[in-house]
C-alpha cells in the first residue's frame, strides 16, 4: 500500500518522528514527491539493508568508501578500515578521550545557559577526533566553522551549496595528508599517517581514496556525535532520576542506555539504496533502478517491534538499528559508542544537576537532519 507524501528531505519544521509514527501503521512503504520509495517499518528496512544484491549502496556520483561500495570491493576496503576501528586499535585513546571530556566539562560555565549540541557535543567531537587522527589542535576553529556551514547547507537542501561545503572539507583533509605523504618516513606516527601508508591491490591508497575514507570518519561523525549529545542531554534533563542512576552504572549499562535513548530519537534519519532489479518488499512492487530510502528513525520506533516504544535498553538491544545492520553497519560504531559514553559520564560527574534554560531551551532539527538543533541547559 503506497501513498504520496511530501519529500522527507524538505518537510521543513516537521518532527519526522511524529510524522512517521503517524504514517507507519497505515503506510509501511510510501513514495515521496521526489519519486523515492521510503521504507518505514522495521521489517522492510532490515530486509533491504541485508539484501546487498538487490539493494545496491552505490548511490552517489562521488567516491564513498566504504559505505558507497558493493560486493568484494566493499569487503576489501572495509577490511582496511576495520583495523583502525577495532577494540584493540581504539583502546589506547580512551584515556585521551576521557581527559578531553573532563577538561571540556570543567571549562563550561555554571549557572549560565550552554548549548549541549554546539558548546558540548560539537567541541568534544572535534577535539576527540583530532586527538584520534593526529590532526593539529589548531584546526579546531576551522572544523567547528565547517560543521556550522555544513549544517546550514544540509538543512537548506541546496545541492550546490552542499557540494561547495563538501569541497571545503576535502581541502581541509588534503591539507592534513599532503605533508604526511611528502614527509615519508619522517611523518608523525599517527592514525592519519598510518592510513597514508596503507595499501590495497598492492599499491598505496590514492589521494582520492584517503580523502573519501577520512571524510567518512570525520565529516559525518562530527555532526552525528554533536547531535547525539544533544539528544542524550535532553533525555537526561527530562529524566533526572535516570540520570542519577547512570552516575553509578557500569560502562555497559551506560552504553546500553545511550543506544536506547538514540533509538527513540535517532538523529541519523536515512540511507539510500538503488534497486538492481525489480523487487517485491512489504507487498509493494518496486522497479529496477529505483531510489529506496531506509528510514532508520522510523524503523527504530516501530511500535510492533519495540513494545509501543517503552524505554527498555535490554529488551530492545537486539533490534536496535541506530548503527544500521548488515554488511554496511557503521564501521565506527565502537568509536562512537565509547565517545558518547565518555562524554555522558564526564557531564554527569562534572555537574550535580542539569536543567533546561528558562527560555527557548529546545529547538528540534528539520529534515534531512534529526535530533535537536539546540538544547540549552544549565549546569550546577
Amino acid at each position: 500500500m503506497t501513498d504520496h507524501m511530501p519529500d522527507d528531505l524538505t518537510a521543513a519544521g516537521r518532527d519526522l518522528r511524529a510524522y512517521t509514527d503517524q504514517l507507519r501503521p497505515k503506510y509501511p512503504i510510501v513514495k515521496n514527491s521526489a519519486g523515492d520509495w521510503v521504507l518505514l517499518r522495521h521489517a522492510e528496512v532490515v530486509q533491504a539493508a541485508q539484501n546487498h544484491e538487490h539493494f545496491s549502496s552505490n548511490v552517489s556520483r562521488y567516491l564513498q568508501i566504504p559505505n558507497g561500495l558493493d560486493g568484494e570491493e566493499h569487503t576489501q576496503y572495509r577490511a582496511i578500515i576495520d583495523r583502525y576501528l577495532s577494540r584493540e586499535a581504539l583502546t589506547p585513546y580512551v584515556t585521551t578521550f576521557e581527559q578531553i571530556a573532563r577538561h571540556l566539562v570543567d571549562e563550561l560555565p555554571r549557572g549560565e545557559p550552554v548549548d549541549a549540541v554546539h558548546d558540548i557535543g560539537a567541541v568534544f567531537a572535534v577535539r576527540a577526533q583530532c586527538a584520534w587522527l593526529g590532526w593539529p589542535a589548531q584546526l579546531e576553529p576551522e572544523l567547528l566553522a565547517w560543521m556550522s556551514a555544513n549544517h546550514r547547507a544540509t538543512r537548506s537542501g541546496e545541492h550546490e551549496q552542499m557540494a561547495q561545503v563538501a569541497e571545503t572539507f576535502d581541502a581541509i583533509i588534503r591539507s592534513v595528508i599532503a605533508p604526511r605523504r611528502a614527509a615519508g618516513d619522517q611523518a608523525p606516527d599517527d592514525v592519519t599517517t598510518q592510513l597514508c601508508r596503507d595499501r590495497i591491490h598492492d599499491r598505496l591508497l590514492s589521494e582520492a581514496e584517503l580523502v573519501s575514507i577520512l571524510r567518512n570518519w570525520t565529516g559525518g561523525d562530527l555532526g552525528s556525535i554533536a547531535l547525539c549529545v544533544g539528544v542524550i542531554v535532553e533525555y537526561l534533563v527530562r529524566h533526572p532520576d535516570y540520570a542519577r542512576r547512570l552516575r553509578i552504572a557500569s560502562d555497559a549499562e551506560v552504553e546500553a542506555a545511550i543506544d536506547e535513548i538514540l533509538r527513540l530519537d535517532n538523529p541519523f534519519i536515512s540511507n539510500r539504496r538503488i534497486t538492481t532489479c525489480p523487487v517485491n518488499i512489504g507487498g509493494q512492487n518496486i522497479p529496477s533502478g529505483a531510489t529506496v530510502k531506509l528510514n532508520w528513525t522510523s524503523a527504530n520506533r516501530d511500535e510492533n517491534v519495540f513494545n509501543h516504544n517503552t524505554f527498555d535498553p535490554v529488551a530492545h538491544a537486539k533490534n536496535n538499528l541506530v548503527y544500521g545492520i548488515g554488511k554496511h553497519v557503521c564501521p565506527g560504531r565502537l568509536l562512537a559508542t565509547w565517545q558518547l559514553r565518555i562524554a555522558t559520564r564526564a557531564l554527569l560527574a562534572g555537574a550535580s544537576s542539569l536543567s533546561f534554560a528558562e527560555s527557548q531551551s529546545l529547538e528540534r532539527e528539520t529534515a534531512p537532519v534529526g535530533g535537536f538543533h539546540k538544547v540549552r541547559v544549565i549546569l550546577s
